[in-house]
């Protein structure tokens, strides 16, 4: 059998340094999703492939990962957590009337033929509010995600939000039949507005539907674009749409991040179940998206359970890319104390680790190669994150080196150093 080197096309490691920066960057999001009350659930990493059936509303069957388990039943890979939380939800949480807020962490599966170069597995972290229709949870749910966004030390983004039911009355009182709706769907979704208003022209929709849509793209901007708005809605429907944002705006303003939310009018939903409020967070440094959202106020009924609910998810891989490119450090603070020995001091330098690790400090234990210098170890210990190298020579006398400041000190004799003291240095 012909060995395998590599991963399939779409997939990756993710190893040392940068699995630590990953785990770090989620523990920091992880917080700020705790602070604002919310409880961790997991979900499985797949579902049977009803979950993700075309009535949820999720991506197009062809795009995931399916395969059968013993019985027959056809299961899925998730593509998109929120369908699985909202299963849960509705399975643990049906006799619940108050409001439930849960997050999680989890790899999901996109088996997408234009995905070349891009991952087809990527990691999400989300937080869903489950049972609750109000403005102020729409706010809330924004405003925690300005949040996570500021505390991984991002600053330059913006969250773009619009509402799917401005949209919608603008389709509905173009009178337009399913497949001509979808093509203005996605003309929008490319900014063609000009190939939208031709389009509408040529299947004879009214003027005021064609205004209206080629409009759009000036309807992106701060809380000014509401007024305009207001003078384009064509019904009730659409205007009620358009105060719903005005609200959740003066709510924000109690938050303090108004100044990081964009209204885009012009927003449709990536996934079929969102029902009001849609939301895109985007930054320098990646082409897409690095926090999709939106308000899904049917998706439990589904299951069986009616709760309107909202919900986001931080794209965890874009995010690290962003942070990169615009050189933001993230924070990594695992700084392991390497413990180089040579071979006859392998009982001294086992006994001091052990000591270490009582501590809660990360020790690695590293017996010293007779090919092998000095030099090669601390430049391991820094390439790897080491705070500390001690070395226990075979004459009995250490050396400790501080990895990052360079500093060195010379201890004669082992025994004038007990563990304890020498854990207390470090």
């Amino acid at each position: 059998m012909k060995k395998l080197l590599h991963t399939p096309e779409g997939v990756r490691d993710i190893y040392n340094v940068e699995c630590g920066k990953k785990q770090a960057l989620e523990g920091r999001l992880k917080k700020t999703l705790h602070l604002y009350g919310y409880h961790d659930i997991q979900t499985p990493t797949f579902e049977y492939f009803d979950v993700f059936r075309k009535e949820i509303g999720t991506i197009p069957s062809k795009d995931l990962y399916k395969f059968f388990d013993k019985e027959g039943n056809t299961l899925a890979l998730r593509p998109d957590i929120t369908p699985s939380v909202a299963r849960a939800a509705a399975t643990l949480f049906g006799d619940e009337t108050l409001p439930i807020r849960l997050c999680y962490t989890g790899n999901t599966f996109v088996n997408h033929s234009s995905y070349q170069g891009r991952l087809r597995e990527v990691t999400q972290m989300g937080a869903e509010m489950i049972g609750d229709a109000s403005v102020e949870a729409d706010a809330e749910m924004l405003s925690m995600a300005v949040e996570a966004m500021l505390a991984v030390g991002l600053k330059e983004f913006q969250l773009n939000v619009g509402n799917l039911e401005f949209f919608e009355s603008l389709l509905e009182d173009a009178d337009l039949d399913e497949e001509s709706a979808e093509r203005v769907i996605e003309l929008i979704n490319n900014r063609n507005y000009y190939g939208a208003g031709e389009y509408l022209d040529s299947i004879l929709v009214k003027r005021s539907s064609r205004e209206a849509f080629a409009a759009l793209g000036s309807l992106v901007g701060g809380i000014e674009v509401l007024v305009r708005a207001k003078n384009i809605a064509p019904n009730s429907k659409g205007l009620k749409a358009v105060k719903r944002l005005e609200k959740i705006y003066h709510t924000l303003r109690m938050y303090g991040v108004e100044k990081y939310i964009t209204f885009d009018l012009s927003m449709t939903g990536v996934y079929g179940y969102y029902t009001g409020i849609i939301f895109r967070g985007y930054t320098f440094g990646t082409g897409d998206a690095v926090v999709k959202g939106g308000r899904y106020d049917r998706l439990l009924e589904k299951f069986g359970k009616s709760s309107p609910s909202i919900g986001f998810a931080i794209v965890i891989d874009e995010l690290m890319n962003a942070l990169v490119r615009q050189k933001i450090r993230i924070i990594y603070t695992r700084k392991n104390t390497i413990i180089l020995y040579d071979g006859e001091k392998t009982k001294k330098a086992v006994a001091l680790a052990k000591d270490f690790r009582s501590k809660a400090k990360n020790t690695e234990l590293i017996k010293k190669a007779e090919d092998k210098s000095l030099e090669d170890y601390v430049e391991y210990g820094k390439e790897y994150y080491a705070g500390t190298l001690i070395y226990i020579r075979k004459s009995g006398n250490i050396r400790m080196i501080n990895l990052i400041t360079g500093e060195e000190k010379e201890i004669s004799k082992e025994a004038e150093q007990p563990a304890g003291k020498m854990g207390a240095e470090i």
